[in-house]
């Protein structure tokens, strides 16, 4: 059973990503199965789908550039700001950064350096 702490730390970042313009309907359909499952006899399973899902959509930096850098991604995001994206990117990964930092992926990354107490 998830120790109080880190249950309640991660109720509330998982209504923080949930908040956020940048998360996907696939991470807020999982959080939402998440949070309902929370307290039942559900909640250990729901847990780990939970952060299967968390692992399963965060961006890697490396993608993101590639994306940003594609036709899909100029398509999507228009010419001027998928390169905008593309050139940030770059400048965190020599910084050091592993994934995408925006406001979902930032917070899933938080939630996943917990997944050792979180899965316990």
């Amino acid at each position: 059973m998830m120790d109080k702490k880190v249950l309640d730390y991660l109720i509330e970042q998982t209504h923080k990503l949930m908040g956020t313009p940048t998360c996907s309907s696939e991470t807020k359909e999982a959080a939402q199965r998440w949070l309902d499952a929370v307290g039942t006899d559900g909640e250990k399973e729901e847990t780990r789908k939970y952060i299967e899902e968390l692992e399963a959509d965060i961006m890697p930096i490396d993608t993101l550039i590639g994306f940003a850098q594609s036709e899909k991604g100029i398509a999507y995001f228009g010419a001027e700001t998928a390169a905008n994206i593309a050139a940030h990117a770059r400048e965190i990964k020599e910084a050091g950064a592993r994934y995408c930092d925006c406001p979902a992926c930032a917070i899933v990354a938080e939630i996943l350096e917990k997944k050792n107490k979180i899965l316990k």
